[in-house]
C-alpha cells in the first residue's frame, strides 16, 4: 500500500535550500512508500482523521481524549529494565547487560516481558528501547540504558528489543534521536541536585556531525528499529549542528521519515520542543499543549505558516500504532495507583535470572578457578555483596553524588531505574549455597577496614581472625571480592575506575591466594590497578542484572551456567587510550572522531586494549575451522551498487537482502556444555573509507561436549555499503572484502576474500 504519489527520489545532492540540504515534506501522503504491515493502519488512520475537526486534531497531537473517535491518550513510562514507582513489578536486567548476551532471541523475550507488565498497569507504550547514546565517549552517564557500542551489534538487539515490546501490545518509542552523547549541558532544564547539566550559555551543547559521521556511527541502528517497528520515536534535547533536535528538519523529515520511512510519530524527550511552529514543520508530531492549543495553531493554519497538510500528517502519525497495535479494538486496563494490589509479575523472575546469567561475561580464570567447587571457606569483601541500608531500591539525593553504589547495585539512576519487589544479593544467594554445601562463610562488607585498628580476640566471640580485610582475607581459602561502578540520567561519569575499590581489591589479594573478583557497571570499568596480581584468579564482569543478580552471579561462579557473554565495551588499559572526553563547551565536534567509536578508535590507532570489544572466556574451549567459507554470493545484486528497491519503513527494500553468506565450523573441545558467541567482521575496500574491522554478524551457537556444530553469517547489503555523501545512498564498494571470522574483534581465527568488481 502506497499513501499517494509523488516523492520517488532521494535528493542528490543534498545542497538546494539555504540550510546546505534538499527538503522533504516528511508527509505521509507524500511518499511514496509500501508500508507493508502499516497500510491497513494508515487507511484506518487517514480516515478517522477525516472526520476530525482541526480543533480535535490539536487535540489529538497534544495528548488529550479525542471522543468523536473513542481515542484515549497514550499512557507512557520510562523503564526499559521495568517500571518505575510501582509495587509487584520486575526488576529487569539493564538494556546494556542484555546487550552483552548477545542472543537476539533472550533480548525480545525479556523486553516482551517488559512490555506485558507495562500493559498489565495500564500503560500504551514505553519509552524505549534505548539507542542513543552510541558510545562516543565512556564518560557517558547513559550508555548503561543502551545496547552496546557498536552499531551493528546494537541495531540487531535495538530491532529484537522493538519486536519483543511491539509484541507485547504496546508501543516501542525508540530514543533518543540522534547525537545525545552526554548529559552534560544536555538542556537548559535545571536537573534538581544536579547542576552539571546547566548547559553554558543556557543552551544545550551542540552535537555537530558531517553527514557520513551521522549515518554510519549514529543513524545506523534506527534503520533496524523502524524495520522492526518502531510505533514512536523520541527527539532529543541537545542540538544537532545547531538546530535543536526536535526542531530540525534536515532530521526528522529528511532522514527518518523520508530516507528510513519511519511511519509513527516523532515526541520530545522532557524539554526536547521549544516553539510551536518550529517543532511542528520540523517534523515533530506529538506535543506539549503549552506550544499546541487551538490558540496557537488555529491562527498557523490561517495564515499559512502551518499547512493543513502538516496537521493533517501530525494526527495520522498519531494515530498509526493506534490502529497498528489494535488498541482501539482493546480493553486497556486501568492504570492503578503505585502502591494498588496488581500483580503483573507472572513468572519473570526466571527470565531474570537467565538473563542475568547469561551476561556476565568471564574475563580471567587462571588455572581453571572457576566454577567453584565447595570451597571450605569463603570470605565476602565489599558493599556491592549486600543490600543498602533502605531498599529495595531508593533514589535519596545523597546517592546521587556518589561513583559508586553503597550496597548491591542492580539498576541505574533517572530513566534507568526500575522498581523491585525484592532483591538477591551476593551475600544471600551466597548464604543459600553454604548452608547446602557446609562453607564457612566470613564477610566485610562496609568501610575501609584495613586501617582499622583491632585487638585479635579468641572464645566466645567467634573468630581469631582480624576484624580487617587483610585478616578475613588471610583466614578463608576463597575470596570474592565485589565492586560496582554507577551512573544515570542527568550525570555523566567522573571516573572509570575507583581508589577506594582498587585498594580494597588489592589488600584482599595481598593477604588471599585465590581472589576472585566481581564486577557490575554501568559502562567500562579499568582493571590495570589489579589485573595483573598473580591472586587474582578469576573476575566476572558485567552490567546490572536486576532483582536476581546474586542468583545469577552464583550461578556463575558455581558452575549452574557456563558463561557465554561477550564484552559490548573495549576495557582500556589507561583512560587516555579512549578517544574523547566528555565535551564541556556549547559546541561539540563529532567530525574529530568521525565513525572510529570504540573498538574502531582502538584498531585505527593500533592501541591495545586490556581487554578488547566482543571478548569472553568459558568454562569450555572453541575450535574454529578455519579458513571460513563463502557458501553463496548473489553477484547480480553485488554488481549494482547503489539500492534500487521501494521503500519500505526501514529505508529501501534491496538493503535488507542477503548478499553473501560466510559459513564456518565451531567445535567444542572442552569437557563443559557451553555456548560461543562467534563474530564476523568486515575490511572494505579503500574507496569506502572505514574502519580497519567492524562487526557484521555474529551468532551464539550452543554445543555440547564434543559437539561440532555450523555458524552461518548471512550479509545484508547494506551490512556492506558504506554511506556516499555525495550520491546521498549506501553504496557497495568496488574492490576486496576481507571477512574475519573469530571469537572478538582482536582474536581473529581466519579470514577469507571476495573482490566485486
Amino acid at each position: 500500500m502506497r499513501p499517494s504519489v509523488s516523492w520517488k527520489l532521494f535528493c542528490a545532492g543534498w545542497a538546494l535550500a539555504s540550510t546546505g540540504f534538499c527538503t522533504s515534506s516528511g508527509l505521509l501522503a507524500d511518499l511514496q512508500v509500501d508500508l507493508q504491515d502499516w497500510a491497513s493502519a494508515y487507511n484506518q488512520s487517514v480516515a478517522a482523521v477525516a472526520t476530525l475537526s482541526n480543533t480535535d486534531k490539536i487535540r489529538l497531537i497534544s495528548g488529550q481524549s479525542v471522543p468523536s473517535i473513542n481515542f484515549e491518550p497514550y499512557t507512557s513510562d520510562d523503564g526499559s529494565q521495568g517500571l518505575e514507582s510501582f509495587f509487584y513489578v520486575t526488576s529487569f536486567p539493564e538494556s546494556s547487560a542484555m546487550a552483552q548476551t548477545w542472543d537476539p532471541e533472550l533480548i525480545k523475550a525479556n523486553f516482551h516481558a517488559v512490555g506485558q507488565e507495562f500493559y498489565g498497569k495500564g500503560y500504551t507504550m514505553i519509552n524505549g528501547p534505548t539507542i542513543g547514546p552510541q558510545g562516543r565517549t565512556p564518560w557517558s552517564g547513559r550508555l548503561v540504558e543502551t545496547l552496546g557500542q557498536d552499531v551493528y551489534l546494537a541495531g540487531i538487539a535495538f530491532a529484537h528489543a522493538t519486536e519483543g515490546i511491539r509484541e507485547a501490545g504496546i508501543i516501542p518509542c525508540g530514543k533518543h534521536f540522534l547525537l545525545n552523547e552526554q548529559e552534560t549541558n544536555r538542556s537548559e532544564v535545571y536537573w534538581s541536585n544536579n547542576a552539571v547539566t546547566v548547559p553554558l550559555n543556557n543552551t544545550a551543547y551542540s552535537s555537530n556531525a558531517d553527514d557520513k559521521t551521522l549515518h554510519e556511527a549514529y543513524l545506523w541502528p534506527f534503520y533496524d528499529g523502524v524495520k522492526a517497528g518502531l510505533g514512536a520515536v523520541m527527539c532529543a534535547m541537545n542540538r544537532v549542528n545547531g538546530t535543536y533536535a526536535c526542531e530540525t528538519p534536515n532530521l526528522l523529515n529528511n532522514v527518518l521519515k523520508t530516507e528510513l520511512a519511519f511511519p509513527g510519530f516523532v515526541t520530545p524527550d522532557t524539554s526536547g520542543q521549544h516553539t510551536a511552529l518550529g517543532s511542528a514543520n520540523a517534523g515533530m508530531d506529538f506535543g506539549a499543549t503549552s506550544f499546541w492549543n487551538p490558540q496557537t495553531l488555529l491562527p498557523a493554519l490561517a495564515n499559512g505558516s502551518l499547512s493543513q497538510a502538516r496537521l493533517n500528517d501530525m494526527a495520522i502519525r498519531n494515530l498509526m500504532p493506534y490502529f497498528q497495535l489494535g488498541l482501539n479494538t482493546k480493553t486497556i486496563p486501568p492504570n492503578p495507583p503505585a502502591t494498588a494490589p496488581v500483580d503483573v509479575r507472572a513468572n519473570h523472575r526466571a527470565l531474570v535470572r537467565k538473563a542475568g546469567s547469561a551476561a556476565i561475561t568471564l574475563l580471567k580464570n587462571t588455572n581453571n578457578t572457576l566454577p567453584l567447587h565447595n570451597p571450605p571457606s569463603i570470605g565476602i569483601f565489599g558493599s556491592h555483596a549486600r543490600p543498602t541500608l533502605i531498599g529495595p531500591g531508593t533514589t535519596m539525593d545523597d546517592v546521587h553524588t556518589h561513583t559508586t553504589w553503597p550496597g548491591h547495585l542492580i539498576f541505574s539512576g533517572g530513566s534507568g531505574i526500575s522498581s523491585p519487589s525484592y532483591q538477591i544479593t551476593p551475600y544471600d544467594a551466597l548464604l543459600s549455597k553454604a548452608l547446602q554445601d557446609g562453607t564457612q562463610l566470613m564477610w566485610a562488607m562496609d568501610g575501609d577496614l584495613s586501617i582499622i585498628p583491632y585487638t585479635a580476640v579468641t572464645g566466645t566471640m567467634g573468630t581469631s581472625a582480624a576484624p580487617t580485610f587483610a585478616g578475613y582475607a588471610s583466614a578463608v581459602s576463597t575470596c570474592l571480592v565485589f565492586i560496582n561502578a554507577w551512573s544515570g540520567e542527568g550525570h555523566d561519569r567522573s571516573e572509570l575506575r575507583n581508589i577506594p575499590q582498587d585498594k580494597m581489591i588489592l589488600t584482599v589479594a595481598q593477604n588471599c591466594a585465590n581472589t576472585i573478583v566481581v564486577i557490575n557497571t554501568v559502562g567500562a570499568r579499568l582493571l590495570d590497578a589489579w589485573i595483573d596480581h598473580p591472586n587474582i584468579t578469576a573476575v566476572l564482569y558485567s552490567s546490572l542484572l536486576g532483582e536476581q543478580s546474586g542468583n545469577a552471579i552464583i550461578d556463575v561462579l558455581y558452575g549452574a551456567v557456563n558463561p557465554s557473554a561477550k564484552l559490548i565495551h573495549t576495557i582500556a588499559r589507561n583512560e587516555s587510550d579512549y578517544p574523547v572526553p566528555i565535551c564541556m563547551t556549547a559546541d561539540c565536534d563529532f567530525t574529530q572522531d568521525n565513525v572510529y567509536l570504540d573498538y574502531k578508535y582502538f584498531d585505527a590507532h593500533n592501541i591495545t586494549p586490556r581487554y578488547e570489544f566482543g571478548f569472553g572466556l568459558s568454562y569450555t574451549t572453541f575450535n574454529y575451522s578455519v579458513p571460513p567459507a563463502i557458501s553463496y554470493v548473489n553477484d547480480s545484486a553485488l554488481a549494482q551498487p547503489i539500492p534500487t528497491g521501494e521503500l519500505i519503513p526501514g529505508g529501501k527494500a534491496d538493503l535488507w537482502d542477503e548478499v553473501m553468506r560466510i559459513t564456518t565450523y565451531i567445535t567444542n573441545t572442552g569437557d563443559r556444555d557451553g555456548a560461543e558467541v562467534a563474530q564476523l567482521y568486515v575490511s572494505f575496500p579503500e574507496e569506502a573509507d572505514q574502519p580497519v574491522r567492524q562487526l557484521r554478524g555474529f551468532q551464539k551457537v550452543f554445543l555440547r561436549s564434543g559437539e561440532k556444530g555450523l555458524v552461518e553469517f548471512g550479509l545484508r547489503r547494506r551490512d556492506l555499503s558504506f554511506w556516499d555523501v555525495g550520491r546521498q545512498e549506501w553504496v557497495l564498494a568496488r574492490g576486496v572484502y576481507r571477512f574475519w571470522v573469530g571469537a572478538s574483534s582482536r582474536d581473529l581465527r581466519g579470514w577469507v576474500e571476495y573482490v566485486v568488481a
